[in-house]
């Protein structure tokens, strides 16, 4: 049996081969830290938990109603690639979108892993419920769910479509399609679940929770939701990089406007940022490019469940948000600025006031007043 220095030199081996250099692994191992919420320091940890992942765990990822727009945010992630080490981490042994086997090899690979058992469980899409509207192998698609999530040993939903039903589930829903938390209600199968909402699911964060139970042996926290904290503990709005301009009632009103191109708030434009709880601002997207927000289109809300219903039309104004520094007050967009300008100007003489009060405000001459 190899020692830890011979793992770690196999491991390093493997990714000169991909051509990783150490230094630019333990630079990601040290984003990574802090994209789990610790130091740069504990970056050598994370660098360890992923050496020693010898026994690669075994992961089956089935596709349901989607676009598969999250496995194709996943393998075109950029290095420090989320795709690279994780594949040197998890053995991904079935995934129809991206696997080399079709039709009958691919199920008979499937049938092997679930005799095997012991895998994570990777869902992406809804799932329908009414019988016709979704088959795999000539099976309906909540049967393929519940054949494949006995075996396993935890279930991750990434993206809106698997753990709410996403676009697929938009009202009417004539598949009758339903997400993962509530196939496995229905099925009364019980399994640790975590829930990945965005569309499509950021690759950081299902590396971070991968990270983080390789570090700490567990699942992160989870929010009512069954979603990570760390990812999802705060609004978009609390992080928006336009945050300053809706605290001052600067918003974009028109596209192709001058506001738009000082990047003014887009609140009035429809952005569903104070009512949505993502860190797509921190992290973003395309090896933390842009995002939404950044690209000049306002937040639609895709990490919030239902958000299809609950946020269309996309580019509507929302009722109503709390105004910053008065609290309990609320306005539509149209007043919203008038508001926020006012909050800021009321701050302002309220400040000089105090300032005056202290006797810091000087006269003309430099004397006190």
């Amino acid at each position: 049996m190899a020692n830890k220095d011979e793992v770690s030199k196999q491991f390093l081996d493997a990714l000169e081969f991909r051509g990783i250099k150490r230094r630019d692994f333990l630079k990601y191992c040290g984003a990574t830290a802090i994209l789990l919420g610790f130091s740069e320091s504990f970056a050598p940890k994370i660098a360890a938990a992923i050496e020693n992942a010898t026994k690669r765990q075994p992961v089956v990822w089935l596709n349901f109603a989607s676009d598969s727009g999250c496995t194709e945010a996943f393998i075109k992630a950029t290095y420090p690639s989320p795709a690279q080490v994780i594949l040197d981490i998890l053995s991904v042994d079935y995934n129809e979108t991206i696997m080399a086997a079709a039709g009958k090899q691919a199920e008979e690979i499937l049938v092997k892993s679930r005799q095997e058992g012991g895998y994570i469980l990777i869902v992406e899409g809804g799932i329908p419920t009414k019988k016709g509207h979704g088959m795999i192998g000539n099976k309906e698609m909540l049967e393929v769910f519940k054949e494949n999530a006995g075996p396993a040993i935890a279930i991750l939903a990434i993206g809106s479509c698997a753990t709410t039903g996403g676009v697929p589930a938009a009202k009417p829903n004539p598949s009758q399609i339903i997400g993962t938390a509530e196939a496995l209600k229905r099925l009364g199968i019980s399994k640790p679940l975590v829930n990945l909402d965005l569309c499509p699911v950021n690759p950081e964060y299902l590396v971070g929770v991968v990270v983080n139970f390789l570090l700490l042996g567990k699942i992160p926290d989870l929010d009512h939701f069954g979603r990570p904290k760390m990812f999802y503990g705060q609004t978009i709005h609390d992080n928006c990089e336009r945050r300053a301009h809706f605290d001052a009632g600067r918003f974009v009103e028109v596209f192709g406007s001058k506001e738009e191109s000082l990047n003014y708030c887009l609140y009035k434009m429809g952005c569903k940022g104070p009512m949505t709880w993502s860190a797509c601002p921190k992290i973003q997207y395309n090896d933390r490019t842009s995002w939404c927000v950044k690209a000049g289109g306002p937040c639609i809300g895709c990490a919030e469940p239902g958000w299809t219903d609950k946020f269309a039309g996309f580019y509507e104004r929302l009722p109503g948000v709390k105004i910053p520094g008065m609290d309990g007050v609320e306005a539509g967009a149209d007043k919203i600025g008038a508001i926020a300008a006012a909050a800021t100007a009321a701050g302002i003489a309220l400040h000089a006031v105090a300032t005056g009060v202290s006797g810091r405000i000087k006269d003309k001459d430099g004397g006190e007043k």
